[in-house]
């Protein structure tokens, strides 16, 4: 199915927000946030969250600088 994370678009097989994000290489990161659709996903929801043909998805990653 293709998708968009961060505003590209992105071919997946990953059924849900958990594996995209697993896919992404992002998903054991602490400092993470997502959004699907424009909605605020909590990461106890991650992997009940389905994607499905053109979803759109952001991912947040904190980052910390001085």
């Amino acid at each position: 199915m293709r998708v968009t994370v961060n505003d590209e678009a992105r071919d997946t097989a990953a059924p849900t927000l958990a594996a995209l994000l697993e896919e992404l290489g992002v998903a054991h990161e602490p400092a993470v946030a997502a959004a699907v659709d424009g909605e605020v996903i909590p990461r106890s929801r991650w992997s009940a969250q389905a994607l499905m043909n053109g979803t759109s998805i952001l991912v947040i990653r904190a980052a910390q600088g001085g």
